[in-house]
């Protein structure tokens, strides 16, 4: 266990760990990311529990932020306003803000490999954002020549409901990782359902009733393997294409956030009041 410096007077609202670069190992190379209340952010040292970089990309509270793929290149953040900025780690600067989703929170930032040409698009790397008005953008990037380019844009629909998005279920989206070219979406909608997009095909290609509007969402990265949890203190193992629902209790609140280990065997699962860790086992 380490602890960071807390930044007096402002609240951490999201975080995020640098994906491990290829041939580092240890602790001397790990960092994390945090995205603070008045719109600053700070990269962290785990080694030497202290702040290597603080960068003041948005003026809202962030919500959401994420690191591009190889961990070097790019921080990809999101805040209340619904502005997502991509700013540099090695510089410090803000290369780009992007106002597709402005005026919604973003909820979820993504980022996943692809390949240089998939798509008819350059670069290596997809990302997605979210908002809390069922909305998901999805773009191609390559950092380095300073590409970005919108591949898709999903917007999800609901019924008629209040102009407050607060007290609504999350939107939610996350890259499938045993099916490159296909993400998962949940949110407040017409029904209660998990949605497969491919974005190969323009199209929704698989629904899955849940029994609730998901509260948390996540895919696990070694097996084909949903994870969603729920504001009734359940939390549903979907076997995906197909196959019987698994459902565990174990909470007393909202499960309002789940996630993967990134070997899939295991699954992290919070809520107000607890943080549970589960072991999948085969069989």
């Amino acid at each position: 266990l380490v602890s960071v410096p807390s930044v007096p007077l402002q609240s951490c609202q999201c975080l995020a760990w640098r994906p491990r670069p290829i041939g580092a190992w240890g602790a001397e190379s790990q960092r994390v990311v945090a995205g603070y209340s008045d719109g600053t952010i700070r990269v962290f040292s785990i080694s030497r529990t202290e702040i290597e970089l603080k960068m003041q990309p948005h003026s809202a509270a962030l919500t959401a932020i994420t690191y591009s793929t190889d961990g070097e290149e790019m921080i990809l953040s999101g805040a209340r306003d619904g502005l997502v900025a991509v700013s540099s780690p090695r510089t410090g600067m803000t290369i780009r803000v992007l106002a597709d989703h402005k005026g919604s929170p973003i909820t979820v930032l993504q980022c996943t490999r692809k390949q240089y040409r998939d798509f008819g698009l350059e670069g290596g790397e997809l990302w997605l954002a979210t908002s809390s008005d069922r909305r998901v953008s999805v773009w191609a990037s390559d950092w380095l020549k300073d590409k970005c380019e919108l591949l898709d844009w999903l917007s999800f629909p609901a019924p008629a409901g209040p102009e407050d998005l607060s007290g609504l279920p999350p939107s939610l989206a996350a890259f499938c990782p045993w099916d490159p070219g296909t993400l998962v979406y949940v949110g407040f909608g017409m029904q209660q359902e998990a949605l497969f997009y491919s974005l190969h095909k323009k199209q929704v290609v698989e629904k899955i009733a849940l029994p609730y509007f998901a509260t948390s969402l996540s895919l696990s990265p070694a097996a084909p393997f949903v994870a969603v949890g729920f504001g009734e203190r359940l939390l549903r193992l979907l076997p995906c294409p197909a196959g019987p629902a698994q459902d565990y209790a174990g909470h007393e609140d909202a499960v309002h956030r789940c996630c993967f280990a990134p070997s899939g065997r295991h699954l992290l699962t919070a809520s107000h009041s607890a943080v549970l860790l589960w072991e999948l086992t085969g069989g």
